[in-house]
Protein backbone atom coordinates (compact mmCIF):
# COMPACT_ATOMS: atom_id res chain seq x y z
CA UNK A 1 0.00 0.00 0.00
CA UNK A 2 1.34 3.65 -0.82
CA UNK A 3 -0.27 6.45 0.61
CA UNK A 4 0.57 10.18 0.12
CA UNK A 5 0.81 12.71 3.40
CA UNK A 6 1.50 16.26 4.16
CA UNK A 7 3.64 16.96 7.07
CA UNK A 8 2.59 20.33 8.97
CA UNK A 9 4.26 21.79 12.18
CA UNK A 10 2.46 24.38 14.72
CA UNK A 11 5.30 26.18 16.16
CA UNK A 12 7.18 23.22 16.60
CA UNK A 13 4.81 20.71 17.31
CA UNK A 14 4.61 18.82 13.73
CA UNK A 15 1.85 16.10 12.47
CA UNK A 16 1.80 13.83 9.64
CA UNK A 17 -1.14 14.84 8.30
CA UNK A 18 -3.21 12.36 6.34
CA UNK A 19 -6.41 11.96 3.92
CA UNK A 20 -9.30 9.66 5.04
CA UNK A 21 -12.30 11.09 4.12
CA UNK A 22 -12.88 7.97 2.37
CA UNK A 23 -13.85 5.47 5.27
CA UNK A 24 -14.77 6.35 9.04
CA UNK A 25 -11.37 4.93 10.63
CA UNK A 26 -8.04 5.93 10.32
CA UNK A 27 -6.13 3.70 7.64
CA UNK A 28 -3.10 2.97 9.94
CA UNK A 29 -2.72 1.23 13.26
CA UNK A 30 -0.78 2.61 16.14
CA UNK A 31 2.13 0.53 15.53
CA UNK A 32 2.21 2.12 12.31
CA UNK A 33 2.00 5.06 13.18
CA UNK A 34 4.47 4.97 16.09
CA UNK A 35 7.26 4.07 13.18
CA UNK A 36 6.45 7.11 11.21
CA UNK A 37 6.85 9.26 13.66
CA UNK A 38 10.29 8.10 15.07
CA UNK A 39 12.64 10.43 13.78
CA UNK A 40 15.77 8.07 12.64
CA UNK A 41 13.89 5.48 11.10
CA UNK A 42 10.63 7.39 10.15
CA UNK A 43 9.00 10.60 8.44
CA UNK A 44 9.57 12.38 12.14
CA UNK A 45 6.54 14.05 13.91
CA UNK A 46 4.73 14.35 17.41
CA UNK A 47 1.48 12.11 16.06
CA UNK A 48 0.20 11.12 12.86
CA UNK A 49 -3.50 13.26 12.09
CA UNK A 50 -6.48 11.94 10.04
CA UNK A 51 -9.12 13.75 8.28
CA UNK A 52 -11.80 11.48 8.49
CA UNK A 53 -15.27 12.35 7.30
CA UNK A 54 -17.55 13.99 9.33
CA UNK A 55 -20.19 12.87 12.00
CA UNK A 56 -23.66 14.71 12.50
CA UNK A 57 -23.28 18.56 12.11
CA UNK A 58 -19.62 18.75 11.64
CA UNK A 59 -17.74 18.58 8.26
CA UNK A 60 -14.97 16.32 9.15
CA UNK A 61 -13.67 14.13 12.09
CA UNK A 62 -9.79 14.63 13.59
CA UNK A 63 -8.45 11.91 14.73
CA UNK A 64 -4.85 11.56 16.44
CA UNK A 65 -2.01 8.76 17.25
CA UNK A 66 0.72 10.27 19.16
CA UNK A 67 4.28 9.15 18.64
CA UNK A 68 3.74 6.42 21.56
CA UNK A 69 1.26 4.96 19.63
CA UNK A 70 -2.17 6.23 22.61
CA UNK A 71 -4.82 8.36 21.17
CA UNK A 72 -5.90 11.91 22.78
CA UNK A 73 -8.88 13.55 23.02
CA UNK A 74 -7.64 16.68 20.74
CA UNK A 75 -4.66 18.60 20.00
CA UNK A 76 -4.73 22.39 19.41
CA UNK A 77 -1.80 22.36 17.66
CA UNK A 78 -2.90 19.70 15.77
CA UNK A 79 -6.36 21.13 14.26
CA UNK A 80 -4.82 24.14 13.47
CA UNK A 81 -2.44 21.65 11.13
CA UNK A 82 -5.69 19.75 10.25
CA UNK A 83 -7.24 23.41 9.19
CA UNK A 84 -5.02 24.35 6.15
CA UNK A 85 -4.49 21.07 5.65
CA UNK A 86 -8.55 20.49 4.80
CA UNK A 87 -8.53 23.78 3.15
CA UNK A 88 -5.81 22.50 0.80
CA UNK A 89 -7.88 19.49 0.22
CA UNK A 90 -11.12 21.20 -0.84
CA UNK A 91 -9.46 23.79 -2.87
CA UNK A 92 -12.00 26.64 -2.41
CA UNK A 93 -12.57 29.94 -0.46
CA UNK A 94 -14.05 28.66 2.56
CA UNK A 95 -12.23 29.10 5.76
CA UNK A 96 -14.38 28.01 8.88
CA UNK A 97 -14.92 24.06 9.94
CA UNK A 98 -16.81 22.34 12.03
CA UNK A 99 -14.38 19.31 13.45
CA UNK A 100 -15.12 16.67 15.67
CA UNK A 101 -13.01 15.24 18.66
CA UNK A 102 -12.71 13.36 21.46
CA UNK A 103 -13.28 16.61 23.21
CA UNK A 104 -16.31 17.31 21.02
CA UNK A 105 -17.18 19.68 18.11
CA UNK A 106 -13.94 21.98 17.50
CA UNK A 107 -14.06 25.22 15.38
CA UNK A 108 -10.97 26.64 13.23
CA UNK A 109 -10.81 29.60 11.25
CA UNK A 110 -8.49 30.65 8.76
CA UNK A 111 -7.66 34.23 8.92
CA UNK A 112 -5.89 36.65 5.91
CA UNK A 113 -2.76 36.32 7.95
CA UNK A 114 -2.16 33.26 7.40
CA UNK A 115 -3.09 32.65 11.13
CA UNK A 116 -5.53 30.18 12.14
CA UNK A 117 -8.22 31.36 15.29
CA UNK A 118 -9.63 27.87 17.00
CA UNK A 119 -12.80 28.28 19.27
CA UNK A 120 -11.92 25.46 21.63
CA UNK A 121 -14.95 25.60 23.91
CA UNK A 122 -15.51 25.95 27.58
CA UNK A 123 -13.00 24.59 29.98
CA UNK A 124 -13.92 21.93 32.02
CA UNK A 125 -12.83 22.33 36.01
CA UNK A 126 -14.14 19.67 37.72
CA UNK A 127 -12.02 17.04 39.73
CA UNK A 128 -14.17 14.43 37.90
CA UNK A 129 -13.79 16.02 34.37
CA UNK A 130 -10.20 16.07 34.37
CA UNK A 131 -9.63 13.00 36.23
CA UNK A 132 -7.89 13.52 38.77
CA UNK A 133 -8.35 12.41 42.19
CA UNK A 134 -6.10 15.10 43.69
CA UNK A 135 -9.99 16.77 44.88
CA UNK A 136 -13.67 14.95 45.28
CA UNK A 137 -15.59 14.97 42.01
CA UNK A 138 -17.82 18.16 41.91
CA UNK A 139 -14.64 20.05 43.30
CA UNK A 140 -12.28 22.15 41.62
CA UNK A 141 -8.34 21.99 41.59
CA UNK A 142 -6.97 25.22 42.29
CA UNK A 143 -3.77 25.35 44.06
CA UNK A 144 -4.10 22.22 45.51
CA UNK A 145 -0.46 20.67 47.26
CA UNK A 146 0.61 17.53 44.73
CA UNK A 147 3.96 15.63 46.77
CA UNK A 148 6.13 14.31 43.68
CA UNK A 149 9.77 13.48 43.43
CA UNK A 150 10.10 14.38 46.65
CA UNK A 151 8.65 18.12 46.85
CA UNK A 152 5.32 19.85 46.92
CA UNK A 153 4.19 21.11 43.63
CA UNK A 154 0.94 23.62 44.27
CA UNK A 155 -0.89 22.65 41.11
CA UNK A 156 -4.60 23.50 39.10
CA UNK A 157 -5.78 21.32 36.98
CA UNK A 158 -7.68 21.99 33.90
CA UNK A 159 -9.71 19.65 31.06
CA UNK A 160 -9.79 21.38 27.13
CA UNK A 161 -11.15 17.57 26.79
CA UNK A 162 -8.10 16.08 27.44
CA UNK A 163 -5.97 16.61 30.91
CA UNK A 164 -3.37 19.42 32.26
CA UNK A 165 -1.88 19.95 35.33
CA UNK A 166 -0.30 22.88 35.70
CA UNK A 167 2.70 24.64 38.32
CA UNK A 168 3.57 28.15 38.41
CA UNK A 169 7.25 28.40 39.34
CA UNK A 170 10.14 30.94 39.10
CA UNK A 171 12.01 29.91 36.16
CA UNK A 172 10.89 27.36 33.53
CA UNK A 173 14.69 26.90 32.35
CA UNK A 174 15.51 25.52 35.40
CA UNK A 175 12.98 22.37 34.96
CA UNK A 176 14.58 18.90 33.88
CA UNK A 177 11.53 17.87 31.68
CA UNK A 178 12.85 14.61 31.02
CA UNK A 179 12.99 13.93 34.19
CA UNK A 180 10.05 15.73 35.94
CA UNK A 181 7.72 15.29 33.05
CA UNK A 182 6.81 11.33 32.85
CA UNK A 183 6.54 11.51 36.82
CA UNK A 184 3.63 13.76 36.79
CA UNK A 185 2.23 12.18 33.71
CA UNK A 186 2.50 8.55 35.41
CA UNK A 187 1.31 9.65 38.95
CA UNK A 188 -1.63 7.40 40.63
CA UNK A 189 -3.62 11.01 41.14
CA UNK A 190 -4.09 10.77 37.27
CA UNK A 191 -5.86 7.59 36.40
CA UNK A 192 -5.91 8.92 32.34
CA UNK A 193 -2.21 10.50 32.55
CA UNK A 194 -2.49 13.94 32.13
CA UNK A 195 0.01 16.77 30.26
CA UNK A 196 1.68 18.92 32.30
CA UNK A 197 2.29 23.08 31.82
CA UNK A 198 5.19 24.48 34.24
CA UNK A 199 4.63 28.49 33.89
CA UNK A 200 7.01 31.14 34.56
CA UNK A 201 4.65 34.63 34.71
CA UNK A 202 6.52 37.12 32.62
CA UNK A 203 3.49 40.04 33.57
CA UNK A 204 -0.52 39.46 33.72
CA UNK A 205 -0.15 39.24 29.67
CA UNK A 206 2.20 37.27 29.18
CA UNK A 207 3.38 33.75 29.81
CA UNK A 208 5.99 31.52 29.23
CA UNK A 209 5.60 27.91 29.11
CA UNK A 210 7.14 24.30 29.42
CA UNK A 211 5.51 20.94 28.47
CA UNK A 212 5.74 17.55 29.05
CA UNK A 213 2.75 16.01 27.04
CA UNK A 214 0.68 12.47 27.29
CA UNK A 215 2.24 10.29 25.23
CA UNK A 216 4.81 12.93 23.19
CA UNK A 217 7.10 14.24 25.88
CA UNK A 218 8.76 16.77 25.66
CA UNK A 219 7.18 19.27 22.33
CA UNK A 220 8.00 22.84 21.53
CA UNK A 221 4.35 23.52 21.93
CA UNK A 222 0.97 22.34 22.91
CA UNK A 223 -2.28 24.37 21.92
CA UNK A 224 -4.54 22.91 24.40
CA UNK A 225 -1.82 23.19 27.07
CA UNK A 226 -1.30 27.11 26.70
CA UNK A 227 -5.51 27.09 26.70
CA UNK A 228 -5.45 25.55 29.85
CA UNK A 229 -2.80 27.42 31.70
CA UNK A 230 -4.01 30.71 31.06
CA UNK A 231 -7.55 29.25 32.50
CA UNK A 232 -5.22 28.06 35.43
CA UNK A 233 -3.57 31.81 36.08
CA UNK A 234 -7.01 33.52 35.73
CA UNK A 235 -8.17 30.66 38.37
CA UNK A 236 -4.94 31.70 40.39
CA UNK A 237 -4.68 35.47 39.84
CA UNK A 238 -1.44 35.18 38.45
CA UNK A 239 -2.77 36.50 34.78
CA UNK A 240 -5.36 38.04 32.67
CA UNK A 241 -7.99 37.09 30.38
CA UNK A 242 -6.32 37.54 27.04
CA UNK A 243 -2.79 36.25 27.62
CA UNK A 244 0.14 35.97 24.78
CA UNK A 245 1.97 32.26 25.88
CA UNK A 246 5.62 31.67 25.10
CA UNK A 247 6.33 28.29 24.18
CA UNK A 248 9.57 26.81 22.70
CA UNK A 249 8.56 27.17 19.09
CA UNK A 250 6.70 30.09 19.14
CA UNK A 251 4.22 32.52 20.38
CA UNK A 252 0.23 31.67 21.09
CA UNK A 253 -2.54 34.19 21.65
CA UNK A 254 -5.04 33.02 24.44
CA UNK A 255 -8.17 34.33 25.11
CA UNK A 256 -10.98 33.45 27.85
CA UNK A 257 -13.75 35.36 26.69
CA UNK A 258 -16.05 36.80 29.67
CA UNK A 259 -18.97 37.19 27.15
CA UNK A 260 -19.57 32.80 26.71
CA UNK A 261 -16.95 31.94 28.64
CA UNK A 262 -14.97 30.19 25.89
CA UNK A 263 -11.65 29.75 24.90
CA UNK A 264 -9.92 31.20 21.19
CA UNK A 265 -6.82 30.10 20.44
CA UNK A 266 -4.89 31.97 17.67
CA UNK A 267 -1.49 30.73 16.14
CA UNK A 268 0.35 29.35 13.02
CA UNK A 269 0.09 26.34 11.10
CA UNK A 270 2.89 25.66 8.70
CA UNK A 271 3.34 23.48 5.83
CA UNK A 272 6.42 21.82 5.45
CA UNK A 273 6.47 19.07 2.75
CA UNK A 274 4.38 16.08 1.08
CA UNK A 275 5.72 12.76 0.75
CA UNK A 276 4.40 9.01 0.03
CA UNK A 277 4.47 6.41 2.40
CA UNK A 278 5.16 3.09 1.23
Amino acid sequence: MTKSFTKYHGLGNDFILIDNRQQSQPILTPKQAIELCDRNFGIGADGVIFALPGEGQSDYTMRIFNSDGSEPEMCGNGIRCLAKFIAELENNNKTKYNIHTGAGIIVPELQSDGQVTVNMGQPRLLASEIPTTLANADEKVVDRPLELAGKSWSVTCVSMGNPHCITFIEDVNAIDLAKIGPKFEHDPVFPERTNTEFIQVINPKYLKMRVWERGAGATLACGTGACASVVAGVLTQNNDRLVTVELPGGCLKIEWSTTDQKIYMTGPAEKVFTGIIA
